[in-house]
């Protein structure tokens, strides 16, 4: 049974989380102290969410606001290793 693909934190984070909170990417980004650019790839699924990206996300939404570091690392976790298995055949990986 093959998995569907599990969407970018990015596109969640985008779909989600800024409507929901009524800010603009540049908004973001600045509470989240980062560049707007740098948000901006993430958002659009250019950029992975990094260790430290999820930490200043946990920050940024707060644990009780689903913000949890772990989560958001698991998220592209999840979505890279879809990719992943969608390139990747048995065998190129038994050698």
């Amino acid at each position: 049974m093959s998995m569907h693909n599990p969407p970018h934190p990015g596109e969640i984070l985008r779909e989600d989380v800024l409507p929901g909170l009524g800010i603009s990417i540049t908004q973001a980004a600045q509470q989240l102290g980062v560049t707007r650019a740098a948000l901006s790839r993430v958002l659009n699924g250019h950029a992975a969410i990094s260790p430290e990206m999820a930490l200043r996300i946990e920050r940024w939404l707060g644990l009780e606001h689903g913000g949890r570091a772990e989560l958001w690392a698991g998220m592209q976790l999840d979505h890279d290793m879809w990719r992943v298995r969608q390139k990747a055949t048995q065998s190129e990986l038994v050698h």
